[in-house]
């Protein structure tokens, strides 16, 4: 770089990019100053009892709470769209009287299963329904 780019000062000045304040390559003086406004912010919230911002402060039980609230998300979704599915090819006719037959009882005892898993989690079946913001909620609320 010659002497009149940005970030650069000829030798013997005083000046450089690490007391101007020009942002280099490398992220320079605007980063190192980034850098320590971050780290005071960071004395001062452990100063105020804030603990740091890289740290979680969860409750074991709010953890396991959500976990399985998610797990059995998951679970519904995937039960829902087998139960779609299925009553899809009932209606094709492509399943013999036996399948439909074993699809019903495994689809009304994978319902209880769910069902029985929702109470030990102290959860409804609303709780399982995610809101996803713009995107609506993603269990849809009518039935299949």
């Amino acid at each position: 770089m010659s002497g009149g780019e940005a970030g650069s000062a000829p030798w013997g000045t005083g000046a450089g990019p690490w007391r101007m304040g020009v942002e280099t390559e490398a992220g320079g003086a605007d980063r190192w100053e980034q850098d320590q406004w971050e780290q005071g912010r960071r004395e001062r919230d452990a100063e105020a009892g804030r603990g740091s911002p890289w740290r979680l402060n969860t409750d074991p039980e709010a953890v396991r709470r959500d976990l399985s609230r998610l797990v059995l998300t998951l679970v519904e979704l995937v039960r829902q769209l087998v139960e779609r599915q299925a009553i899809r090819r009932m209606d094709q006719g492509d399943l013999s009287d036996e399948q439909v037959e074993t699809l019903g009882l495994t689809l009304m005892r994978l319902e209880e299963a769910m069902t029985e898993l929702c109470e030990r989690f102290d959860l409804s079946p609303s709780d399982l329904n995610l809101d996803l913001g713009p995107l609506g909620t993603l269990l849809p609320t009518d039935g299949p």
